[in-house]
């Protein structure tokens, strides 16, 4: 998966109005677009109660792609949910209060049910308290009170720790793939088992009456609220305040979006269901808002059903030209589709309409992608000393250490992870970019222990193969079985995020290429890339390839993998093996060469095969 998806940019503004007073050829200081030459005037503001305007020729950004359904009228919108077999967006059989009547879309409203715009006439739409049926009897009234397992299952300062618990499962496969044996990872799979049971059983108690710790309700909820510092202090309050005002659309909206972050950050697919709870609420208690659809965007793009996020994304920017999450949502989906020249024009209508951190960060990554480091480092850079909060120092001082990382700069970003941890001394990215660091300068003590924190807290299957790996290179008496495992705690995590509708093909393929089933692997690349063609799919499935000794079949993906002109040695190497692999001499040197020159450090066991095959050559 590429890292801008799996890490989004937090969203650092309160609202999805246009920014206040645009003027042609005004865009705010230090944006991307003025940064290169390229700004061009702010599409003029559409007044209170206005159909926002048409796209001007050209403009992708409202409109959906070719083929993409976009209506607004339900019966037809049969774009916007996922083919019958895809369950990203669907959510988890055994949850039926809070899921739309069968046969009907997400954002529908059951049969019989009130739509006006006014929550005070909003009677139909949800369950009563006691009720378990999905749909109250027809005719029947139903209270207004949300169902309990959208407001209160999930912990604020972590008092009830309910589902906590599935968290804490995969990280006891962690703790325990390093104390004992392969064999007794089957306890622990059991055990993570017992953990999804035990907080279903106590979500049940909850949904029958049991009661939860919540703050005192705030009077009002913005989104602003989730920028606030505490995301889980934030969840407590947005859950007290739809106790009390269960038909603040709005509310269930920020909330939904808060599950999506809590997901991002803790390295937690369970939350992706009720983030489609809260926000399929709210899509009820006010079709077609567009922070809700927003949020569906950001939903689908985090499952990565990157079609669905593209239409929501679009649907969206229908009702909201200025949605900052939406146009955010539109240039990641249109990057992981592997439409680079589309989520360039993206990028920069985005930038013209809402700049800011969000926006600049995904600006620079496309820029990457394409090979522009200089702009994609001028843009980071300029996000960075106009990041005021904690979140977005510690999101873009990451990414530009990743980019450093990247072009094999290890001190620079080295100092960028330094100041994404000043800000945030448990920031996932910086933390693994910091360890990466580290092993590719040789500290690999210093290394191995800085990914074993991660992988304690967030046992995530990139973090898991790089310390897997790392274990390898060590190579001290019982590392081997250490790194068995870690690539053994991956297919825990791989079945924990299908369970909570995650497509993890990617992250299948490219753990189960060099540790893992080879078959799986190439199964797993060939689905992915049936979805999508990226960069990162195409050198997932020319490894795929390579490893089951299919490399004729390989060598146009790995050379597809590089064509964009994006820096990154790994896809170099694995081009540059296979190209040795298909007995291509000159070509492989040249690929191996390029991979150590730009990043020597690039993978702890993958530089040194690529050192040993120059070597060989010579």
């Amino acid at each position: 998966m590429s890292p801008r998806t799996n890490d989004s940019a937090p969203e650092s503004d309160g609202g999805e109005q246009p920014p206040a007073g645009p003027e042609a050829g005004t865009a705010k200081a230090g944006t991307p677009a003025s940064a290169i030459g390229t700004a061009e005037a702010m599409p003029e503001k559409p007044s209170a109660g206005t159909t926002p305007e048409k796209p001007s020729a050209g403009t992708t950004a409202e409109e959906p792609s070719a083929g993409a359904t976009t209506e607004e009228s339900p019966a037809d919108a049969t774009a916007e949910e996922p083919a019958a077999d895809a369950t990203a967006e669907e959510p988890a059989a055994d949850i039926t209060p809070e899921g739309p009547s069968a046969g009907t879309t997400a954002e529908e409203p059951a049969a019989g049910a009130t739509t006006e715009e006014s929550p005070a006439d909003a009677t139909a739409e949800e369950p009563a308290a006691d009720a378990t049926a999905q749909e109250p009897a027809a005719g029947a009234p139903a209270q207004e009170a949300p169902a309990q397992e959208d407001v209160a299952q999930v912990p604020g300062s972590g008092a009830d720790g309910v589902l906590d618990e599935r968290v804490v499962a995969v990280r006891r496969l962690s703790v325990s793939g390093r104390r004992r044996r392969a064999a007794q990872l089957g306890f622990c799979a059991a055990a993570l088992a017992v953990a999804l049971t035990a907080g279903a059983v106590v979500l049940g108690a909850v949904r029958d009456g049991g009661t939860a710790n919540v703050a005192a309700a705030p009077v009002a909820v913005s989104p602003q609220l989730l920028a606030s510092g505490d995301l889980d202090a934030s969840i407590t309050s947005l859950q007290a305040h739809l106790r009390a005002q269960p038909k603040d659309f709005g509310g269930w909206a920020t909330l939904g979006l808060a599950y999506i972050e809590q997901a991002r950050t803790k390295g937690d697919p369970s939350r992706y269901p009720q983030a489609q709870r809260a926000l399929d609420r709210s899509l009820r208690l006010r079709p077609d808002n567009d922070p809700a659809l927003a949020g569906r965007a950001a939903l689908a793009a985090a499952r990565h059903d990157f079609h669905g996020a593209l239409t929501y994304a679009d649907r969206a920017l229908k009702q909201n030209p200025y949605s900052e999450r939406a146009l955010s949502s539109r240039i990641d989906a249109l990057v992981e589709l592997g439409r680079y020249d589309d989520a360039s024009k993206a990028a920069d209508v985005a930038d013209r309409r809402r700049p800011g951190v969000p926006v600049f960060t995904r600006y620079a990554y496309v820029r990457e992608l394409r090979g522009d480091v200089k702009t994609a480092r001028r843009v980071l850079e300029q996000a960075l000393s106009s990041a005021t909060s904690r979140g977005d120092i510690s999101y873009v001082a990451s990414a530009l250490g990743q980019l450093s990382w990247n072009q094999g700069e290890y001190k620079t970003a080295l100092t960028y992870y330094a100041r994404a941890l000043a800000a945030d001394d448990s920031y996932l990215p910086a933390l693994e970019g910091r360890a990466r660091a580290q092993a590719a300068q040789g500290d690999s003590a210093a290394a191995i222990r800085g990914m074993e924190q991660v992988v304690e807290r967030f046992p995530l299957p990139q973090p898991l193969v790089e310390l897997g790996e790392l274990y390898e290179a060590r190579g001290k008496e019982g590392d081997p079985q250490k790194a068995r495992d870690q690539y053994a705690l991956v297919d825990a995590w791989v079945a924990l995020a299908r369970a909570n509708g995650v497509n993890a093909d990617l992250d299948t393929a490219l753990a189960a290429a060099d540790h893992g089933d080879r078959k799986a692997a190439l199964k797993a690349a060939r689905a992915e890339w049936a979805r999508r063609h990226t960069v990162h799919t195409a050198d997932a499935l020319a490894w795929a390839l390579h490893v089951n000794g299919r490399d004729k079949e390989a060598l146009p993906y790995a050379r597809r993998a590089t064509a964009t002109g994006y820096h990154n040695a790994s896809f170099l190497y694995h081009r540059g093996m296979i190209e040795r692999a298909v007995g291509d001499a000159k070509e492989a040197r040249a690929s191996l060469k390029s991979a150590l020159d730009l990043n020597p450090g690039f993978s702890s066991l993958g530089a040194r095969k690529a050192r040993t095959a120059l070597g060989a050559a010579k």
